[in-house]
């Protein structure tokens, strides 16, 4: 009956989106819940995937686009969203499962793809394979906890504990290798393996049980994961020798994946009543980074005592990374540390972080752990669900060259609820400006962003209201006084901002090679990293926007491919831009949280960029065929039309 009811529907939907009349979109959603309830229907729903499509189901909604859809989000909405939210992600996710077995061909997403985002999905919500429905589940309107799992099973079915673990692992590590900030997705994830390997009794490669291990049982004394309590037991009744055993093996666990064990918090400040001259070895300092922590002891011991504990158990990697920088050495650096330590923050500050983060700690104490984690990776911060990528883009920039002033930002916003920021000798105060770009509520930012992000976004949108009829574009005026005095003063863009059209396309390449590629700019480095523009293409090449990145640098990679390395504000910096064009995050030279492209690759993308005028080669010595290359990639995707 179902089946009929829900085929009838389909059709209906298709008629009238061939028409001009209102959508029956939501006629089909009842049949499609029944049916999740039944033996064979999902079995049914995934048989119709292509009329569903064809009849425009997911047409004007953000599912019609499935590449931009965040597993994280999706895996929330199908567990805990409204009723039409979870349906319509439950059949978007039959669809996935269709492109992932090769049954359907979408135009915007891969088979590999479709796997990889399944595989996040099912790992967040793993707990509904392998245990029972918890009472909220049950509890769902409309049987549709029940539903769901129904889901899950179907998609565990087709896909495979196996085949679902093996790419969920891999997935897990091409994230960890870009070394993010926030990673309480990726500790999920791990969770899930766990529970997957103990409860379906499947067997694990070592990546698997290296990451169940680098977070549950890094050392010898938590090998049986014991608990906080036990552990502190046990390290009581450790004499030397082990203590250096197990110092090794936390700085071992923690710098191969990048995960910090809420064990480690516990070990350290342990270390801090009996044996400080150990902490280095636990942190896995090497020389440049044991000679600050000796230099700046005081600073960090004070940094350990006030930031690390079982709920910030990352900031261990974060101060670890800060200390291998250096930037302790410069002279504004530690004292603005310790004016981070002794702030109080504004009410407005504290509630947005409680919401976020809890009250298992103070406010405070989070975001100076997030602090020591941004100073520590600042190529690992990420926009979240914010459409801020130049404030985010901002903070990396300051955490990563200017790092005092990324901490003068930082006290502003969480201590006078107010950031200010010089334009064109005017002072632009936040605290009179109303809403920017970000008018959602936060979701997977850190603390420091949490914070400064909204103050940072509304000083943007003003500069760039008050650079508007100039003629050109904004950014030319905005990045420059935004970002700093490290951005060049030269500007160049791909793009009229009247007509929207190229505008001497051929110059804004050649440019750019003579600005950036040292083959052509006399093999001048990239000093400072500098703001850029890229227009964004899904894998089908199609255009998706414009994208505010970092040029960190250009360098030959291990096959002697000159490369772009660069900084995506955008939490994953992995992607397919179409025409094989797949940004790589490892295994061609990155550092932690670079993304990199060959340069035509990466020019065919690029709209705007800013560079030194006084240290610009001559456009006329780089070879056309490149150029070609460039301009040829460009204007068979974003440019087409342009």
């Amino acid at each position: 009956m179902y089946r009929e009811q829900f085929d009838t529907a389909i059709a209906n939907l298709a008629v009238s989106n061939a028409g001009e009349g209102i959508s029956p979109v939501f006629d089909v959603l009842e049949p499609a819940r029944a049916l999740m309830l039944e033996a064979e229907g999902l079995d049914a729903i995934y048989q119709r995937v292509p009329a569903l499509e064809a009849a425009g189901f997911f047409r004007g909604s953000d599912w019609d686009f499935p590449q931009t859809l965040a597993p994280s989000l999706s895996a929330q909405t199908v567990r805990q969203g409204e009723p039409v939210a979870t349906l319509v992600e439950s059949l978007s996710q039959i669809r996935l499962l269709a492109v992932a077995r090769g049954d359907y061909q979408h135009p915007s997403v891969s088979p590999e793809y479709a796997h990889h985002f399944l595989a996040q999905v099912m790992a967040m919500n793993l707990d509904l394979v392998v245990n029972d429905l918890h009472e909220a589940d049950r509890l769902r309107p409309d049987r549709l906890g029940y539903a769901v799992r129904n889901l899950y099973h179907y998609l565990v079915q087709q896909l495979g504990y196996e085949d679902i673990l093996q790419h969920l692992v891999a997935e897990v590590w091409r994230v960890l290798a870009q070394r993010p900030i926030q990673v309480a997705g990726v500790k999920h994830m791990v969770t899930q393996i766990a529970v997957c390997l103990h409860s379906a009794n499947t067997v694990a490669g070592d990546d698997a049980l290296q990451l169940v291990s680098a977070l549950f049982s890094p050392t010898q004394a938590s090998r049986d994961d014991p608990g906080i309590d036990i552990y502190a037991e046990r390290l009581a009744a450790m004499d030397d020798a082990t203590l250096l055993q197990e110092a090794i093996a936390f700085a071992q666990a923690m710098h191969k994946t990048g995960l910090v064990s809420p064990y480690m918090p516990c070990f350290i400040r342990y270390l801090r009543t009996r044996w400080n001259a150990l902490i280095p070895t636990a942190l896995g300092l090497s020389q440049t980074g044991a000679d600050a922590f000796h230099c700046y002891s005081a600073l960090v011991h004070t940094l350990i005592d006030e930031a690390l504990f079982v709920e910030t158990s990352q900031a261990a990697y974060g101060l670890a990374m800060m200390l291998e920088r250096g930037i302790l050495y410069s002279p504004p650096v530690a004292p603005s540390l310790w004016r981070q330590v002794r702030l109080s923050l504004c009410e407005t500050a504290s509630e947005k972080i409680v919401a976020v983060f809890g009250s298992g700690r103070s406010p405070e104490c989070f975001l100076l752990a997030d602090v020591l984690n941004l100073l520590g990776l600042p190529l690992g911060v990420g926009q979240g669900n914010y459409p801020t990528c130049q404030s985010t883009r901002a903070l990396s920039m300051w955490a990563y060259s200017t790092p005092a002033e990324l901490l003068r930002i930082v006290a502003w916003a969480a201590r006078d609820n107010e950031v200010v920021i010089r334009f064109e000798g005017d002072s632009i105060s936040s605290r009179e400006l109303g809403a920017g770009l970000a008018t959602e509520p936060p979701v997977e930012v850190d603390a420091v962003s949490l914070v400064t992000v909204p103050h940072l976004d509304r000083i943007y949108f003003e500069m760039g209201r008050r650079s508007v009829g100039r003629g050109e574009d904004p950014h030319k005026w905005v990045n420059a006084e935004f970002h700093g005095d490290q951005v060049g003063l030269g500007f160049r863009i791909a793009v009229d901002v009247f007509t929207g059209g190229l505008k001497d396309f051929e110059g804004f390449i050649c440019d750019f090679y003579a600005a950036y590629h040292p083959f052509y700019n006399g093999d001048i480095p990239v000093i400072n990293p500098q703001p850029a523009g890229i227009a964004v293409t899904d894998s089908a090449s199609r255009f998706l926007g414009w994208h505010a990145i970092t040029i960190q640098r250009l360098a030959l990679d291990p096959s002697q491919v000159m490369r772009v390395y660069f900084f995506n504000p955008n939490n994953d910096s992995g992607q397919d831009w179409g025409q094989g064009i797949l940004t790589s995050t490892q295994g061609h030279g990155e550092l932690y949280g670079e993304a990199s492209l060959p340069v035509a690759e990466f020019a065919s993308r690029l709209y705007v960029f800013h560079y030194d005028p006084l240290e610009k080669g001559d456009p006329t010595t780089v070879p056309h065929d490149e150029v070609r290359r460039a301009m040829g990639l460009a204007q068979a995707s974003w440019a087409s039309g342009r």
